[in-house]
C-alpha cells in the first residue's frame, strides 16, 4: 500500500496521529499538520506526533508535537506515553527516554501495564510560566475575565489552574478561548477547571491551547496535581479524573512530576500523498 503510514493511538481520548520520521525526513509543516488533523477531510487528532532520531545521548527518540492549528508544543504528557509504549514494545524495553524540546523525559512500563513518564520539574515563578508580570502563581488575578484566582504552573507548557465547585457545571466552550488568551498569558495558556472529590481525588475539565476541549491532557493533570498540593486541597499523590479516564500523579519530593495511565492503539493507516499535496 502506497502513503504515508501513521499509527493513531490515544491517551484516555486524548488523541494523536503518530508518524515515523526517524529513517526518512518527513517534511511536515503547518499546511500538513492541519491538513491530517481536520477531522471531516483529514485524520483528525488533539496533537500530531511526529519521531525522529533523538539529538540527546540520553534519549531514544525526538518527539515533536504539533497541535490542530499547526503550531508547535513543547509538551504533551499523554503523547509522550503513547510514543513510549511504542518504542518500548520495538526495542523490548521496559524503560525509555523521549526527547522534547522541553527536555529528555524518562518513561517506564509498570507491572500493572500502566505506562509512566516523568514529566520533570514544575515551574512555579511568574517567569517561567509565563505571566505579562510579577505575580503570585499561586493566586493570579485577571483583570475583565470570566474567572480569576487562578494557580500558574509550566510543566512544559504553560497553565492557569481555576479551582470551581463543580467543573462539570462551567461553560467550558464559552470561556475556555477568553482565558486562554488573556493578556496576563503571552504564550497563551492551556485551562483547567478543577474540582476536590477528595483529598487525593480531583476532578478535571479541560481546553487545551490551541486545541479547544480535548477528553484528557497529561501535561494538564500534572498541572493540577501541583496546583492542588500548593493551595493544600491534597496531598502529593493524587487521581485525576478526566472526561476519558483516569490519571494517576505524584508530585515528588525533588520537584518532579510522575504520571502514569494507560494508552491504547487504535488503528494503522496511510495518508494519501494527494492529501499532503493539497496542503502543500
Amino acid at each position: 500500500m502506497t502513503g504515508l503510514p501513521f499509527i493513531k493511538m490515544h491517551g484516555l481520548g486524548n488523541d494523536f496521529v503518530v508518524l515515523d520520521g526517524r529513517e526518512a525526513s518527513l517534511p511536515i509543516g503547518v499546511p500538513q499538520a492541519r491538513a491530517i488533523g481536520n477531522r471531516r477531510t483529514g485524520v483528525g487528532f488533539d496533537q500530531l506526533l511526529i519521531m525522529r532520531p533523538a539529538k540527546n545521548s540520553a534519549a531514544d527518540v525526538f518527539m515533536e508535537i504539533r497541535n490542530t492549528d499547526g503550531s508547535e508544543a513543547e509538551a504533551c504528557g499523554n503523547g509522550t506515553r503513547c510514543v513510549a509504549a511504542l518504542v518500548m514494545d520495538e526495542l523490548g524495553r521496559d524503560a525509555i527516554g523521549v526527547e522534547t524540546v522541553a527536555g529528555v523525559l524518562l518513561a517506564m512500563r509498570r507491572e500493572d501495564g500502566l505506562v509512566s513518564v516523568d514529566m520533570g520539574p514544575a515551574n512555579l515563578d511568574w517567569g517561567d510560566i509565563p505571566l505579562a508580570q510579577s505575580a503570585d502563581t499561586l493566586h493570579i488575578e485577571l483583570e475583565d475575565a470570566p474567572l480569576s484566582d487562578a494557580v500558574g504552573v509550566n510543566i512544559g507548557n504553560p497553565h492557569a489552574v481555576f479551582f470551581v465547585d463543580d467543573a462539570e457545571a462551567v461553560n467550558l466552550t464559552a470561556i475556555g478561548p477568553q482565558l486562554e488568551t488573556h493578556p496576563m498569558f503571552p504564550a497563551r495558556s492551556n485551562i483547567e477547571m478543577v474540582s476536590v472529590l477528595d483529598t487525593d481525588k480531583l476532578r478535571m475539565r479541560v481546553w487545551e491551547r490551541a486545541v479547544g476541549i480535548t477528553q484528557a491532557c497529561g501535561s494538564g493533570a500534572c498541572a493540577v496535581a501541583v496546583a492542588a498540593h500548593r493551595r493544600g486541597l491534597t496531598g502529593r499523590s493524587v487521581e485525576v479524573v478526566l472526561d476519558g479516564g483516569s490519571l494517576f500523579l505524584d508530585w515528588r519530593d525533588d520537584g518532579h512530576v510522575l504520571m502514569a495511565g494507560p494508552t491504547a492503539t487504535v488503528f494503522n493507516g496511510h495518508l494519501d500523498a494527494s492529501l499532503l499535496e493539497t496542503a502543500g
